[in-house]
């Protein structure tokens, strides 16, 4: 059936290609009255680094594409293993560009399917509507403000990659890692549950009270590639803090382009 113009649900999910093929799943089975929202094609496919925001207009005709307005609540999800993975990038872009009515759907589709609910291989036509975008820049740090930020510390960064990542002792797909300096490691798995819901937020609260981040000042977050930043970004919104920023650039425009001793990585003491 048609889904009211005042919802729409999009499937955000994102799988490296030699694992899961998204597109495909999401035409075996999916939300009824879901679109596919590709998170491949609404990017700024000219940057050299992945997933980066496209502009004010391709964001506008893709979701108006998709049949979102400006008036319509939009829900997102993905089908990832851990509950929600990409879905928290699509929820953050709607944001950045504007939209107020965005949220993730808790637990993802892995618990959609496990409560039972329907799903489809339906796939439905939405009626394309007219979205206005406005990026608003307080939401995006470019790699300019974060380099200036190492000296100012105008705001806290908090990264959510794994811990071996952020340490500089593991390789991350081929990419030497480590972390900008000042930054806090929260590995963004560590807001999800067993089961892939979000923890509660006196449960994420507690989170960012142990490693010494304080919610009523500035936080901007980052990762790999811009994905799991906005798991930070969700869980401070869940607290009530609606005004976390991502530096969409993230560790692998960071790796290209800070200075060597703007790159803190313990692989490179132990070989010093």
């Amino acid at each position: 059936g048609r889904v009211g113009a005042g919802l729409r649900v999009l499937d955000a999910s994102w799988y490296p290609p030699k694992e899961r093929n998204a597109r495909q799943e999401f035409k075996e089975r999916h939300i009824p009255g879901a679109s596919f929202f590709d998170i491949e094609e609404c990017r700024d496919k000219s940057s050299p680094y992945d997933f980066m925001l496209p502009s004010e207009s391709h964001f506008a005709d893709y979701v108006g594409r998709l049949g979102v307005s400006n008036d319509t609540h939009v829900v997102v999800y993905d089908g990832d293993e851990v509950g929600t993975f990409y879905a928290p990038r699509a929820w953050w872009m709607f944001r950045a560009f504007g939209h107020k009515e965005v949220s993730v759907l808790n637990g993802g589709f892995k618990n959609w399917v496990k409560e039972g609910h329907p799903v489809t291989a339906e796939v439905s036509q939405p009626t394309p509507a007219v979205f206005k975008a406005r990026l608003n820049r307080a939401l995006v740090k470019t790699f300019e403000e974060m380099v200036q930020n190492v000296s100012t510390l105008k705001f806290q960064v908090v990264d959510s990659r794994p811990e071996g990542r952020f340490r500089g002792t593991e390789l991350d797909q081929g990419l030497e890692s480590g972390h900008m300096p000042g930054a806090v490691n929260i590995p963004f798995h560590s807001f999800l549950s067993e089961t892939g819901h979000e923890k509660s937020i006196e449960e994420i609260q507690e989170i960012f009270r142990e490693k010494k981040v304080d919610l009523s000042k500035p936080l901007t977050a980052t990762c790999r590639k811009g994905v799991t930043a906005c798991q930070i970004a969700l869980a401070a919104f869940l607290c009530g803090k609606r005004d976390v920023a991502v530096y969409d650039g993230s560790w692998s425009e960071w790796f290209h382009r800070a200075p060597p001793h703007y790159k803190v990585s313990e692989a490179k003491r132990s070989k010093g």
